[in-house]
């Protein structure tokens, strides 16, 4: 490219990263030549110097200097195929659909996104969700892959615009349930406990660390059997990697099924108990670009549904404590 250009920052653009800006626009222009620019102070947005994560604003103007491409644009990546029945269960797993957000059940043991040795993802079936729309789904969170519960997909770049910044404010509201054995004591309260990675052997695993990053969660017990099995409502305050789960485990009541965090005592045999982690991600509230406050609610899918008919807890009877 050559000669400056100006750009202007459009209104579904608002709160975009800088560096995201840039891949969106110029595709051929790589993050690491992306960054040399950003460093010599020839990207600037309303005559200042910025970092990759800047966040824009709707009217800001972008400087946007000569560049050369390091190798052509780069190939758009094809989506795997999607087979018949995982589009199928899918749809099926549908929510709630409008024409900027939809809201799916994601099933325990299927991951968000792919990784090394992940093949298999959601980000990859998001195609099957289309429903006529010109663009694909987009996420703006994140389940881990053994939680099952709510998740909001974008159905649009505005849209999706819309969700992050909520996510990133905290201003979207979360509820999970979960079976831990044991009864925390006090039965109701919050737990504030820093949280980071640390690695183990050749993986990371999040611990409690005072040096790590701030990690707020209220709960309150729903119903109990006897000593040995409680009936969790977990909120998030913040939003920290196994968040629940490491909680959950330093309060010594460990998620059931949760044999990382919560070694062999998170173990619990018996009939009808789902050989899971029990953690359900049941309601999600959050401000819609049109409609005001939205609630999605996801029932028990129907393995966690045994764990529950087995202890005499009744979700039907549940009553939000927070």
């Amino acid at each position: 490219m050559s000669g400056v250009r100006i750009c202007i920052v459009e209104e579904e653009e608002k709160a975009l990263r800088l560096d995201r800006w840039f891949r969106r626009h110029f595709p051929e222009l790589s993050h690491i030549h992306l960054e040399k620019l950003l460093r010599k102070g020839q990207v600037r947005v309303d005559g200042q110097r910025a970092k990759a994560g800047f966040r824009l604003e709707a009217g800001q103007k972008i400087r946007v200097p000569p560049f050369s491409a390091d190798s052509g644009p780069r190939p758009k990546r094809e989506p795997l195929p999607i087979s018949a029945l995982d589009a199928k269960w899918l749809r099926e797993s549908v929510l709630y659909k409008d024409e900027d957000v939809i809201a799916i059940q994601k099933p325990s043991g299927l991951a968000v996104q792919g990784g090394t040795k992940t093949s298999r993802h959601l980000d990859g079936m998001l195609e099957a969700l289309r429903f006529g729309k010109k663009e694909r789904p987009r996420l703006v969170h994140r389940l881990d892959r053994d939680t099952s519960g709510v998740l909001v997909l974008a159905r649009s770049a505005a849209a999706a615009v819309w969700l992050g910044v909520a996510f990133r404010e905290k201003t979207v509201r979360k509820i999970y349930w979960a079976l831990v054995r044991g009864v925390p004591k006090p039965e109701a309260g919050e737990i504030a406990m820093a949280l980071a990675k640390r690695p183990v052997g050749k993986k990371e695993r999040v611990t409690a660390d005072i040096a790590g990053k701030a990690a707020k969660t209220q709960y309150a017990v729903l119903d109990k059997a006897g000593q040995k099995v409680a009936w969790l409502a977990l909120m998030p305050l913040t939003g920290r990697t196994h968040q629940l789960r490491v909680h959950c485990a330093e309060k010594e009541t460990p998620i059931l099924g949760d044999i990382k965090y919560g070694g062999m005592e998170a173990q619990f045999e018996g009939k009808g108990i789902a050989k899971r982690l029990h953690l359900h991600a049941v309601e999600l509230e959050f401000t819609h670009p049109r409609k005001g406050r939205v609630l999605i609610t996801a029932p028990l899918p129907d393995d966690l549904q045994t764990s529950w008919d087995a202890f005499g807890f009744d979700p039907k009877a549940a009553k939000n404590p927070f």
